[in-house]
């Protein structure tokens, strides 16, 4: 017999995307690392033979021309795949993966990927939606890169460090990241990061004092045209 819904109830909602319910599909071929702050993870033209969970921690994903030029493709938080590139044919790496900070990650052996992909529909599905989601956020950093101002890029980079705008509760602190660091991802000086962050400090958008603290106000920077 059939339960009724109590009037003025409403029917439970499906349970968020978790990607770590897929690592449940592969039990086998995987590897367990932590990384120091700063660490390469793999680098731009090493062998392409597995995919990568980001555990704990975060971690970039950078390219470099033949110029000597570097650029920021991607910031990955907890729950975030990357190096998916093999399951395509990618024989070797496109980009770097480093450890923005100290974290742990599981290297998810290629042959085990395919095996999954190719015998659990669940999975398959679970793991295209998730790719096709992060390749969306991905695109949307490019339009980003091509259109905003300086000050505009570094504050949705302020917000991504935060997890404003991601699945589950944002981390208004952010780790402690250089200036440097900071300009090579938005792509200008150090110089011009330093007047914006003041500028940010004195709007009350955040506050920083051996540690950065990012509030959901310093959204009006990227929203406001």
């Amino acid at each position: 017999m059939k339960r009724k819904r109590r009037a003025g109830t409403k029917p439970r909602s499906r349970a968020p995307f978790d990607p770590r319910a897929l690592l449940e599909a592969i039990p086998e071929g995987r590897t367990v690392r932590d990384y120091r702050k700063g660490e390469a993870v793999f680098a731009q033209g090493d062998a392409a033979d597995a995919v990568f969970f980001v555990q704990r921690g975060k971690v970039k994903l950078t390219v470099l021309s033949r110029q000597g030029k570097q650029a920021v493709i991607a910031l990955l938080a907890p729950g975030e795949f990357f190096g998916e590139g093999c399951l395509a044919g990618q024989p070797l790496r496109m980009a770097t993966a480093t450890a923005l900070t100290e974290g742990t990650t599981i290297r998810l052996a290629k042959p085990m990927m395919v095996r999954a992909l190719h015998q659990d529909p669940v999975f398959a599905e679970r793991f295209t939606t998730y790719l096709l989601s992060r390749n969306i956020r991905m695109e949307e950093d490019l339009v980003d890169q091509l259109f905003n101002s300086s000050e505009k890029r570094l504050a949705r980079i302020l917000l991504l460090l935060a997890n404003f705008g991601k699945e589950g509760r944002p981390e208004p602190v952010v780790p402690k990241i250089s200036q440097e660091m900071l300009a090579e991802m938005v792509g200008t000086t150090r110089s011009r990061i330093s007047h914006f962050m003041n500028k940010f400090r004195k709007l009350g958008f955040v506050d920083y004092n051996g540690r950065l603290e990012v509030h959901s106000s310093l959204l009006h920077v990227v929203l406001h045209d």
